[in-house]
């Protein structure tokens, strides 16, 4: 949601912003129905007010005139009943459209159509070299008896798995570094709900669009028992709805912000629309585990970009640590998504893919989630802003295990454990078939 003031003094940058976003939408008709709204709400509140004045004055009125007031006021309650309800379906038709306005985008985010016009920033570190034929994660998990796919198949459906022994104790050793690093450099570490609601999730801005198609909705048909009643709650697909929306309908102090908060959780997500699309291992799975950044800060743009570098970098000093080659994409216009103001992706070598993969995601949103979650602070003279938010996956496993198995691995399929995740594994070198 944005600042309509801003959109009604500024409608062609929207334009633009809903055009470079691919987004179809008319400013001009929101606007349109912007007025529209207003004069009812005006033509309403008229009419709300003489009839609570004429019935006021009935009972001192004489007979004849009593009966004419009467007759009128059926008139007027019979129109003001008519001019509500057409009051009610414009505001419902404003507050939907409402939801589908971008935000504008930095000037610095390239314009594009879609992934394949994002922008390679920079790269970091070197690429793997081997002196005999590298495996790909899913051989070497296999092999090694860490990974088992073909049974998470059979008990849930394609693209799952079961992770076992090292297998589990690596994803753990990841989590727990990555934990470690953010709450050493003063973040406060969240284990949210795994549910949220639809007002969470349009809060966030996941509801409505193409999101929510991935999002699974808690409740649907039970082979056994039959239906299922819905109870309004779905399945994050990233601790970002739990955690942005803890403060949801609150005033905050601006002395307490920023908020750094690192949300560690099991995300769930459909993946649809990516049918025959990285369905082989673990790249593209319904169930991962993750560690996001949230950041509530003040409304200053300036604030929110160095922030922005702030929790980027928080990931690339995971990266670093565990000595994976990764570069940064500069996200375009056509594949960022209405909300944000400025994206980023990480992505990491993984020599199966002979290409770097996605890994990391950073937004910048401004006040696009605030102002429908309701999150505000008072500054020191008493003035109310809202917040703006922003969010940083600084690790998603297994995915991050792609690269760590395959960078890592020994010509006779063993794994080496890299340095900074052994103290997590009870100081193990490396991963043995066993």
């Amino acid at each position: 949601m944005i600042d309509l003031n801003d959109l009604r003094a500024n409608p062609a940058a929207y334009q633009d912003a809903a055009k470079k976003k691919g987004i179809d939408i008319s400013i001009e008709g929101f606007l349109k129905l912007d007025t529209l709204r207003k004069e009812l709400q005006q033509l309403v509140d008229d009419m709300r007010a003489r009839k609570n004045s004429v019935s006021k004055r009935v009972p001192a009125m004489k007979e004849e005139e009593r009966k004419t007031a009467l007759n009128d006021m059926k008139k007027l309650s019979d129109d003001l009943k008519e001019k509500e309800n057409e009051l009610n379906q414009t505001e419902s038709a404003w507050k939907e459209m409402q939801l589908q306005l971008p935000s504008i985008p930095h000037e610095s985010v390239p314009v594009g159509k879609n992934e394949n016009d994002n922008v390679v920033d920079r790269i970091e570190g070197s690429l793997p070299k081997f002196d005999f034929e590298p495996s790909d994660h899913v051989t070497l998990g296999e092999n090694l008896g860490i990974l088992d796919i073909a049974r998470g198949v059979k008990v849930s459906g394609s693209r799952n798995y079961y992770l076992i022994g090292d297998g589990a104790r690596l994803q753990q050793a990841v989590m727990r570094f990555t934990i470690d690093s953010l709450v050493e450099k003063g973040w406060t570490l969240f284990n949210p709900p795994l549910r949220a609601n639809y007002d969470c999730f349009m809060g966030t801005g996941f509801f409505p669009g193409v999101d929510q198609q991935n999002i699974y909705a808690v409740g649907g048909q039970d082979e056994h028992n039959g239906p299922i009643e819905p109870d309004n709650l779905h399945l994050i697909g990233t601790s970002e709805v739990t955690v942005c929306s803890y403060h949801k309908d609150e005033v905050l102090k601006v002395e307490d912000l920023p908020k750094k908060y690192a949300g560690y959780s099991a995300c769930f997500r459909r993946e649809a629309g990516t049918y025959g699309k990285d369905t082989k291992g673990l790249y593209r799975v319904h169930q991962f585990e993750k560690v996001e950044q949230v950041v509530l800060c003040k409304a200053d743009e300036k604030v929110g970009i160095k922030i922005f570098e702030e929790i980027r970098q928080n990931a690339e000093d995971v990266l670093k640590a565990l000595k994976l080659p990764y570069r940064i994409l500069n996200i375009c216009t056509g594949d960022m998504g209405k909300g944000k103001v400025l994206m980023q992706d990480i992505e990491t070598w993984m020599p199966s893919r002979n290409s770097y993969g996605e890994t990391h995601s950073c937004s910048y949103l401004g006040s696009f989630q605030s102002r429908r979650l309701g999150i505000k602070y008072e500054d020191k003279d008493g003035n109310k802003e809202f917040v703006h938010t922003l969010n940083n996956t600084c690790i998603a496993s297994p995915r991050i295990l792609i690269p760590i198995l395959e960078i890592y691995q020994n010509e006779d399929g063993s794994i080496t454990i890299p340095d900074v995740l052994r103290p997590y594994m009870n100081n193990q070198e490396k991963i043995v078939k066993k």
